[in-house]
C-alpha cells in the first residue's frame, strides 16, 4: 500500500517539541499555553456533583441547554446582543474542533482563505484539508496591528473566507473598534465568511476591550463566533468550548460537528452552566492576569530584551533582534537547555518560517515559577 500524506508538511508541533524538551531538561515551561496553576474549587465541585447525580450519558449534539442558554446570557451581559441558545449555540470539544468545522461548513475545494500572520498553527490544516487555499497577510511586525489596505488587496473573486483572531496569539494585540468596523467594510457586499478565534475574550489588561465580531450587526451575519471555556477557566485539558453563529452557518456547522465528536462531557457542560451564573467568574478575569503579566513584563525590564507589554491573551513578546541574529529557532532551544526556561520561538507561526529573533513566553503561570524563570532569563547574554 502507498499512503500519500493529506497534510505532508505538518509534523510534530513547536508546543510539543518544546514541552517535551523542557520536561526532558527540567526547565521551567514557559512554552505552551495552559496555565500552571489550577481552577477554581467552586468550579471543581460542580463538576463532581453533576457527575454523582447521574449526568454522564451522551449530551444534546448542539449542547445541553442550560449551558447554551447560560452563554448566551453572557454575551448579552458582555457583548450587548443575545444569540438564540437553541439555533444559535453549538457547545463543542476545544475551541480547535470549533475552527475546523466552522472552515469545514464553508470552505470548498479552490476557495481561498485569508489568514493573517503569524497565527496560530490549526488554521492552515484546516483550511487544507477541507481542499483550500491559504492565502497568508502579514501583521505589522513591530505591534502586529493590521494592514487593512493589505488585507483587501488580497480579496479575490476566489475568496471564501478570512481567520481572524482577538486578543492575538502569539502577539496579545487586542482589535479595537477601528479594526472591527475596518473588517465589516471589507467583507459587507460580498460573500466572503469570517472565522473569529475569539478564545482570550477576556483576558485583556490596562483597560482593554474585547469588541467580539458577533457583536457587529453586519458581521453578525456571516461570522462564526469560536470560544473557549478551557481557556478562559483554566481548564485547558477538558477540551470544551463553543460556537455562535447565525441559524444558516450553525445549521452547517452542526453538520460538521456531529460527525467529529457529535456531543461534548455531559457532567462537565452543567458544571458550567451554573457556573456562569455568577459573572465575576468571568469578568474578574482581567485584574487576575494583569497581576501575572505585570509581575512579568517588570522582570523583563530588568534584560537586554526590547518588548511592548502584551495587551491581552496568556502571552509576552520579546525581541532579541538588536542583540544576535541568531535563529530564534536556535535561541529558544539553547534558553531551554542552558537557562531552564523553555519558550516559543515566533517564526514557527509564520507560514515561510519567517525570522524577525522574537519569542514567546506565556506568563499563565505560578508568581513564584515567573519570579524563578526571570532570574534565569536574566542570564540571557551567554546563549549569544
Amino acid at each position: 500500500m502507498s499512503l500519500i500524506s493529506k497534510l505532508p508538511q505538518v509534523g510534530t508541533t513547536i508546543f510539543t517539541i518544546m514541552s517535551r524538551m523542557a520536561q526532558e531538561e527540567n526547565a521551567i515551561n514557559l512554552a505552551q499555553g495552559f496555565p500552571g496553576f489550577g481552577s477554581d474549587p467552586i468550579l471543581l465541585e460542580l463538576v463532581a456533583k453533576f457527575t454523582r447525580d447521574g449526568n454522564n450519558q451522551y449530551a444534546p449534539m448542539s449542547g445541553v441547554s442550560e449551558l447554551k442558554l447560560a452563554l448566551a446570557t453572557k454575551t448579552q451581559r458582555t457583548q450587548g446582543y443575545f444569540p438564540d441558545p437553541e439555533s444559535e449555540v453549538t457547545i463543542v470539544s476545544g475551541a480547535t474542533e470549533a475552527l475546523f468545522s466552522a472552515l469545514s461548513a464553508v470552505v470548498r475545494p479552490g476557495d481561498e482563505v485569508l489568514v493573517l500572520e503569524p497565527s496560530y498553527d490549526s488554521y492552515v490544516p484546516g483550511i487544507l484539508l477541507n481542499g483550500g487555499i491559504p492565502v497568508f497577510v502579514a501583521l505589522n511586525p513591530t505591534d502586529f496591528s493590521v494592514d487593512w489596505e493589505l488585507v483587501a488587496s488580497k480579496i479575490t473573486d476566489k475568496t471564501r473566507a478570512i481567520v481572524v483572531n482577538s486578543p492575538h496569539n502569539p502577539s496579545g494585540q487586542v482589535w479595537s473598534k477601528e479594526d472591527v468596523a475596518q473588517l465589516a467594510s471589507l467583507v459587507s457586499k460580498s460573500g466572503i465568511f469570517v472565522i473569529s478565534d475569539e478564545v482570550y475574550e477576556h483576558i485583556l489588561f490596562d483597560g482593554k476591550v474585547h469588541h467580539s465580531l458577533g457583536s457587529h450587526p453586519e458581521l453578525r451575519e456571516r461570522t462564526f463566533v469560536c470560544g473557549s471555556f478551557g481557556k478562559t477557566f483554566h481548564v485547558t485539558g477538558w477540551k470544551i468550548g463553543y460556537c455562535i453563529a447565525p441559524v444558516p452557518l450553525s445549521q452547517e456547522f452542526r453538520k460538521i460537528h456531529q460527525y467529529v465528536t457529535f456531543s461534548t462531557v455531559t457532567p462537565i457542560q452543567f458544571a458550567l452552566a451554573e457556573y456562569l451564573d455568577d459573572p465575576k467568574h468571568y469578568l474578574n478575569l482581567p485584574s487576575f492576569y494583569q497581576k501575572k503579566r505585570d509581575l512579568f513584563v517588570e522582570g523583563l525590564k530588568s534584560t537586554p530584551f526590547n518588548f511592548q507589554a502584551s495587551q491581552g491573551s496568556f502571552f509576552q513578546l520579546v525581541s532579541y533582534a538588536h542583540l544576535s541574529k541568531k535563529s530564534d529557532v536556535y535561541v529558544a532551544e539553547q534558553m531551554t537547555r542552558k537557562l531552564k526556561v523553555a519558550c516559543i520561538p515566533v517564526s514557527v507561526f509564520y507560514s515561510t518560517k519567517q525570522d524577525h529573533q522574537v519569542l514567546r513566553f506565556c506568563f499563565a503561570k505560578k508568581e513564584e515559577e515567573l519570579e524563578e524563570a526571570l532570574r534565569r532569563i536574566q542570564k540571557i547574554a551567554t546563549i549569544f
